[in-house]
């Protein structure tokens, strides 16, 4: 479904049903203050409807009997992964545009209601991914070829059903990207209310053969709570605490975890100190940013403070002394584009807002967002020991690559 409620694609497994259950939920949409209020699991009297939003979209799944509702959001959030992988993006347009992709796509991810080839590199093999050349054939008369192949892949019967037989490449190259994200809320006097951190490892992968990989860490105790993808041995990881697979060929996601905090605090990279003060029919507004001391001379990129003032500012009067900042007066919404955080100064953002004529004053500050990126820099302390591979005669490069990002990161003024 699109932001607007239009049903763009559906598809029926067990009979048909009626489109009047997505006016239901529009119907929820309409009434939330945001779409992320929605709540992912709506009840009616004959259905229940699941959702996960991405990409401004709601991707919507009707139940009609008693299921495990994290089994339909995973198998959702798979969907628009393997949109986007095939797509290279989501979006209204691309979706519309390889429709009948799409549809064939779904046809072999579920079968009568139950999930069945949900992997990337699988899917790849079964429907061969658009392309613009392809799109013009198509377009003038001459595609005739179908791009869905006759035959299952080799290796769907055995046991490694995720990765092909026969994958030779000239340069073995294996890549690993440990992603690490934070959720923070932090008071108005700088205290940390709640911090989690979480991350994903993410593998891009150019071995030939079957190689036989096993990925160690340093300080595993870190990690609290891990999803696999099903290539990995669970039970060495049980008693070990190591990643034993063989990969899939190409791009995908190793595992993803959570990170123990109970007894050491999260040191966050940055500090933001907000004063935001109303007196009367304006206030002042006065916000630094910089970085802090555990970074070891890394840089903070892609840096932006989202300031979400009452609907009862008229006017404002801001200058930064660093980066672009944009009031959006429709929605009273300030964003100030910082960028990469210089070493020199700290980036400030000054200035006073005008109140509208009988508006109430508000009692407190917004509540600011925070979004940056940190390459090489991991949040838990995470480190890894030891990528190894056996199963195979040649030597492979191995790279490794940190990057901390901002998830739900409040600073309350």
């Amino acid at each position: 479904m699109s932001p607007t409620g239009e049903v763009m694609i559906e598809k029926h497994y067990r009979g048909y049903v009626p489109r009047t259950c997505c006016d239901t939920f529009w119907a929820e949409v309409q009434k939330s203050s945001s779409p992320q209020e929605v709540c992912p699991v709506l009840v009616t009297p004959k259905y229940y409807l699941i959702h996960v939003q991405r990409y401004g979209m709601f991707f919507i799944a009707n139940v009609q009997m008693e299921v495990q509702p994290l089994l339909v959001t995973e198998f959702l959030h798979r969907v628009v992964d393997v949109f986007r992988d095939y797509f290279n993006e989501v979006s209204e347009e691309s979706i519309k545009e390889n429709f009948i992709t799409v549809y064939q796509l779904m046809d072999e991810m579920m079968d009568n209601g139950i999930p069945m080839t949900t992997e990337p590199n699988v899917l790849k093999t079964m429907i061969v991914p658009p392309t613009i050349l392809g799109r013009v054939a198509s377009s003038m008369g001459v595609g005739d070829k179908s791009n869905v192949a006759s035959d299952l892949p080799e290796g769907m019967l055995s046991s490694i059903w995720w990765r092909k037989k026969g994958v030779k490449y000239t340069n073995n190259e294996v890549y690993l990207d440990i992603v690490e994200e934070i959720d923070c809320s932090i008071d108005t006097n700088g205290l940390m209310v709640t911090c989690d951190v979480s991350g994903e490892v993410l593998v891009n992968c150019k071995l030939s053969g079957m190689p036989d990989l096993t990925l160690s860490f340093t300080n595993p105790a870190l990690i609290d709570e891990a999803n696999f993808h099903p290539c990995v041995r669970l039970s060495r990881y049980e008693r070990d605490r190591v990643m034993s697979f063989v990969p899939p060929d190409g791009k995908f996601k190793l595992a993803s975890y959570s990170v123990c905090t109970t007894g050491q605090a999260v040191v966050l990279p940055l500090y933001v100190k907000p004063q935001i003060h109303f007196s009367g029919s304006s206030g002042r507004v006065n916000v630094m940013v910089g970085p802090k001391s555990n970074l070891a001379g890394r840089t903070i990129e892609d840096v932006v403070i989202t300031i979400p003032f009452s609907k009862g500012i008229a006017s404002t009067n801001l200058s930064v002394n660093h980066g672009t900042a944009h009031f959006d007066d429709a929605t009273k919404t300030l964003r100030w584009d910082i960028g990469k955080v210089p070493k020199d100064k700290s980036p400030c953002l000054n200035g006073t807002v005008a109140l509208a004529p009988g508006a109430e004053t508000p009692e407190s500050g917004p509540t600011m967002t925070v979004d940056f990126k940190i390459v090489m820099f991991s949040a838990s302390g995470l480190k890894i020991d030891a990528l190894t591979l056996s199963g195979e005669k040649y030597k492979p490069y191995k790279g490794v690559r940190f990057v901390t990002k901002a998830g739900k990161f409040q600073v309350r003024s």
